[in-house]
């Protein structure tokens, strides 16, 4: 009489595999881009631009597409004997941070089931994350194009203006639209999801890795685990202080705008400012970005000339932006002390001071860059220059070696110190001083 054992493998099995596998890899997408959509559908319509004519769904799809990296063009039509152009550069962060929390955790939540990732398994995982995520972003820069039709009135001199324009230079009604750039936005999506997924799988302390990795879990994991932890208590402290502002000093729509379109942007310059870092850039005309009004004050100037925001800056219209020292001071010596409990024991202090200098060197490294922003628009007639009340332009730059080499510095000594507090707190890979003694772990008789 024999038995047979059910069987692992066959077409039924492997269909079954390759369904679900693509079925998780189809839902991190998804999640992530659903995420996305709400954010950045708040975010404009607490910005106002529910009351464009049309194209809200359009704008919507741009707001995506830049959050994930993608680039967006602008383009202008003023008649035969006029001429507009735009540009804008801006990351939406607000909406990114949403779309790589959202991404990353879905993302991870299979693999929290495993015991051991195999590299194949890994990658393979990785490369239909990306694959969809691509066609998605492709299938929604279709979608994020539009054009809008650009007013020159607003009182009885510029209507007169608009007419003549209509009548002489054929200027009337200037149009302005926006259309995705699909190479780049394919591009910099690829780095763009591919960052998300290493850095989920760096901060994520619960997630098995490939065994030529396992060696780089204990040095690596408990500061990029930190580093995150740092951005986002930034992110937190700014929402409570937008909410604070919103509750008590009116404009609640702008400022539920900020917040929800770019939160980090802001956060995230207050930390770079806070451990000493600066940025540089100038607004003009009646154009501006959602942006906090002393961070406008500091940037509009009449001169035309660049201005650098840093904290003697800003303190200078606002003595309170001196707090963003010390509370800089606090959140980074905060999460040097989480890194160093999180460490292993045997990590010496200057190993502590080392890993949490270059952690934090490489954050500022990537963080800082995607705050810039760089938005114009303007209007010219027989190409004689551009009209000052058409015309803006918003220009915000980090200097982005300054402050990984402040963030260097402030990680070496946090790190240090974040260390030599940990050393009084009982830490993984320690163990109890009564079961360290020989005599006492030798059996009796």
């Amino acid at each position: 009489m024999s038995s047979r054992l059910p069987t692992t493998s066959g077409p039924a099995h492997d269909a079954q595999h390759f369904a679900r596998h693509w079925g998780e890899a189809l839902a991190a997408v998804l999640a992530g881009f659903v995420a996305m959509a709400v954010v950045a559908a708040l975010g404009l319509w607490a910005a106002g631009a529910a009351d464009l004519p049309g194209g809200f769904v359009n704008i919507v799809a741009a707001v995506v597409v830049m959050a994930a990296g993608g680039q967006i063009g602008l383009s202008g039509d003023a008649g035969a004997l006029a001429g507009t152009n735009a540009d804008l550069t801006a990351m939406p962060l607000t909406v990114t941070l949403v779309g790589a929390l959202v991404t990353g955790f879905c993302f991870l939540l299979p693999l929290r089931h495993h015991a051991v990732a195999r590299t194949r398994d890994l990658l393979a995982r990785v490369a239909r994350s990306v694959l969809l995520w691509l066609a998605a972003l492709a299938g929604l820069s279709a979608l994020a194009r539009h054009d809008f039709p650009v007013s020159i009135g607003g009182g009885e001199s510029q209507d007169a203006m608009s007419d003549l324009f209509g009548e002489l230079l054929d200027a009337v009604d200037p149009t302005v639209g926006f259309r995705t750039e699909v190479g780049p936005t394919l591009f910099f999506g690829l780095l763009w999801i591919l960052g998300v997924l290493l850095i989920a799988l760096l901060v994520s302390r619960g997630t098995p890795l490939p065994p030529r990795l396992v060696r780089y879990h204990e040095s690596v994991r408990p500061v990029a685990s930190a580093m995150l932890l740092l951005l986002l208590a930034y992110v937190l402290v700014g929402l409570v202080i937008g909410i604070v502002v919103a509750a008590t000093r009116g404009h609640a729509s702008e400022t539920l705008a900020v917040i929800l379109l770019g939160l980090p942007n802001v956060s995230w310059l207050a930390l770079g400012v806070g451990i000493g870092g600066s940025w540089e850039g100038t607004v003009e005309g009646p154009f501006g970005l959602p942006m906090p009004p002393i961070l406008d004050a500091v940037l509009r100037t009449d001169t035309g000339n660049l201005s650098t925001v840093d904290l003697s800056s800003l303190a200078s219209y606002d003595a309170r932006a001196w707090w963003m020292l010390p509370i800089a001071a606090v959140l980074v010596l905060a999460v040097a002390f989480v890194a160093a409990v999180r460490s292993p024991s045997r990590t010496r202090l200057w190993q502590h001071a080392l890993h949490l200098g270059i952690a934090f060197a490489l954050t500022m490294l990537v963080v800082a860059p995607v705050t810039h922003v760089e938005a114009r628009f303007g209007l010219s007639i027989l190409g004689i220059g551009e009209l000052e009340s058409l015309g803006g332009q918003v220009v915000l730059s980090p200097h982005v070696w300054r402050i990984a080499g402040f963030a260097l510095l402030w990680g070496l000594v946090a790190g240090f110190l974040g260390g030599l507090l940990a050393s009084r707190v009982h830490r993984r890979g320690e163990v109890e001083t009564e079961m360290d003694t020989p005599d006492q772990r030798r059996p009796k008789g």
